[in-house]
């Protein structure tokens, strides 16, 4: 492995010293998944910790998708978060990680946000128009009386961002970019120690805004996503559904879904699947 792709485990401890991560940063050459490696360390008791690999070999998206991992080119990072939440606040981890990571890509790149590095919702991030990262959170719920809330027991929140590859598969080339190609120089390559400290700041910084009696992020949220409202879009086939729609984007519902002015007259709440330009 070149010497720029070797990851300096050292440099990300120390920066990220001050959040509820510091000295629960593990770095792998390789492994399946680091949504995995969180998993089995959550079903162990753990609540919090880091996991990042220089490649993953069955790397997965949204819909159990593949994701392409290049070795020692991409961020492949996963953490365990468990802040005391109700499971109707959870739904919005996936919006909300991918605000952060907007916000870290933006601050190490100058690369500006929505115009240049937009979310679509809720989880995809794109990046002058064409897939850079994505992000994939599976939960779990505390047991608690049926009379009480439900409560988040833990949430293992999977991050991929393709950084410094030069070529994709000849089947994605054409959707899919990362940081480095999207560069005005892309001559040199970026350093992935930066690109990770930057997430993890900005994930706990959005954790503490979850958990505390900051203000929601709950306005103007166009801002941060050109895709959440007045946007033409084909809703994907689900089980429920399996035509798919098309409509424009209304906005989000207050539990966080993305509201859809459907062709056939009906304002779709959607709760599964994922969106598309049609």
């Amino acid at each position: 492995m070149p010497a720029t792709d070797v990851f300096e485990h050292a440099a990300v401890e120390q920066a990220i010293a001050n959040t509820e991560f510091a000295g629960q940063l593990h770095h792998v050459a390789s492994t399946a998944s680091t949504n995995d490696l969180a998993l089995q360390a959550a079903r162990s008791g753990a609540r919090h910790g880091v996991w990042i690999a220089d490649e993953q070999t069955t790397g997965r998206g949204r819909g159990n998708h593949a994701w392409h991992s290049e070795p020692g080119k991409g961020l492949y990072m996963t953490a365990l978060i468990s802040p005391s939440i109700p499971m109707q606040s959870a739904l919005s981890l996936s919006f909300t990680t991918a605000i952060a990571v907007q916000s870290a890509i933006s601050s190490v790149t100058g690369f500006r946000r929505r115009d240049q590095i937009d979310i679509r919702w809720p989880n995809d991030l794109f990046l002058n128009g064409k897939k850079c990262g994505g992000i994939l959170i599976e939960t779990s719920a505390q047991s608690v009386p049926a009379t009480d809330p439900a409560m988040l027991r833990y949430a293992v929140v999977g991050i991929g961002i393709n950084v410094n590859n030069a070529i994709f598969p000849a089947e994605i080339d054409a959707i899919a970019t990362s940081l480095r190609r999207e560069l005005p120089d892309p001559s040199q390559p970026l350093r992935r120690e930066s690109l990770a400290a930057a997430i993890l700041l900005a994930l706990d910084d959005e954790i503490r805004r979850l958990t505390s009696s900051l203000k929601p992020r709950t306005s103007d949220l166009t801002q941060y996503s050109s895709w959440i409202s007045g946007k033409r879009v084909r809703v994907e086939a689900r089980d429920d559904d399996p035509g798919g729609y098309t409509g424009i984007t209304a906005g989000l519902n207050p539990s966080g879904f993305l509201l859809v002015h459907g062709d056939d007259g009906q304002l779709h709440t959607v709760l599964s699947g994922g969106i598309c330009e049609p």
